[in-house]
């Protein structure tokens, strides 16, 4: 009887835009998140970017550091955002004025409001 096969696991981090580093692990069945990342070293990297405000998730969705990893599992961490994209927005909104933005463009100017 053979051993019980090891799960192939992927860690991804992007420490800046258009950066990702992604490591490739083979572990033994039963490997939680946490094993996961301190096998990849990405850890040792994430200290020097973000020491506290690291969110960690599987394929998109948010997870403990004990949660059990399955076969081909994708472990992502997060990292924290600069600007809240509401607030990001609004700025962009109250920049442009809200003529030149959203259904206000490219209207004719003999048009009725909402045609």
């Amino acid at each position: 009887m053979a051993s019980d096969p090891a799960l192939c696991v992927s860690v991804v981090y992007s420490p800046a835009p258009r950066q990702v580093r992604e490591v490739r692990l083979s572990l033994s069945p039963g490997s939680t998140v946490l094993q996961a990342l301190q096998a990849s070293g990405l850890l040792e990297l994430l200290a020097l970017y973000e020491p506290l405000a690291a969110v960690f998730g599987v394929w998109g969705r948010k997870v403990m550091l004990q949660t059990i990893l399955l076969d081909h599992d994708r472990v992502e961490i997060y990292r924290t955002l600069k600007v809240d994209p509401k607030v990001a927005r609004r700025a962009r909104f109250a920049k442009q004025g809200a003529r030149s933005a959203g259904l206000f463009t490219k209207r004719r100017l003999s048009a009725k409001a909402g045609d």
